[in-house]
């Protein structure tokens, strides 16, 4: 068993297409309208579906908004540098609403950034980044 997807309702599929590709870095892998259904799938993410999880975006035709409710957290992201990473995404136009730093009442280096629908997105560093984040936190103490 694998997880295949992720799905997220948004309110205008190009916009969240354009942050997806162009400040995330994913690429678009598929759409497919759905006329009878009135609905849009847009399926995005970093390498082809049948190796990788990528995220399925959802476009109910005519709905620009979605309340996002408070079960959801986020999707988590892992980069080589979350720090160069938020100051690559902020250039491009993404908003980062936690700078890159050790997470609470830990080492990780995380930031977050919110999509155009108000989604979390969370970087975090990838393990050699977090290696060296936990070594700092030991050697300070």
């Amino acid at each position: 068993m694998r997880i295949l997807h992720t799905m997220l309702r948004v309110g205008d599929l190009d916009r969240s297409i354009d942050f997806y590709t162009n400040i995330l870095g994913m690429k678009e892998l598929r759409r497919k309208d759905y006329p009878d259904g009135k609905f849009t799938l847009a399926f995005v993410g970093y390498g082809d579906e049948s190796e990788n999880t990528v995220l399925e975006l959802t476009y109910n035709w005519g709905v620009d908004h979605y309340d996002l409710g408070s079960a959801y957290g986020h999707v988590a992201i892992e980069v080589p540098d979350v720090y160069a990473a938020c100051e690559k995404m902020r250039a491009a136009g993404g908003k980062v609403i936690r700078d890159a730093g050790p997470m609470n009442a830990g080492s990780t280096i995380i930031a977050f950034l919110e999509d155009p629908d108000g989604y979390q997105i969370e970087l975090i560093g990838e393990k050699h980044q977090r290696e060296i984040s936990d070594a700092d936190v030991v050697d300070a103490q």
